[in-house]
């Protein structure tokens, strides 16, 4: 899992049948300090209803989308699972 900020919407006329019901978002890795560590972008399927500006937790691993999603018919390997509310780092 990682931390991301959603940067974007994915507008798309035509989708895979197994997303039509799905939003898509363009999404960007961040730190602990909301701080970019990469200038590249990724499109993740929302399944929290997050939306632009929100600080999520994302997963980049295949067997987890089909398991969360509950088949292995869309090609997605990119989900966000949780929107952040707070960040605290304890030393």
């Amino acid at each position: 899992m990682t931390l991301a900020k959603v940067i974007g919407n994915v507008v798309s006329t035509q989708k895979n049948e197994f997303l039509v019901s799905n939003k898509l978002l363009l999404v960007r890795e961040i730190d602990v300090q909301g701080n970019y560590t990469t200038n590249k972008d990724s499109i993740a399927i929302d399944f929290v209803d997050s939306g632009l500006g929100d600080t999520v937790l994302v997963v980049k691993e295949g067997d987890a989308v089909q398991q969360i999603l509950g088949h292995k018919k869309a090609p997605v390997n990119t989900i966000i699972v949780a929107i952040v509310d707070n960040i605290d780092v304890i030393n």
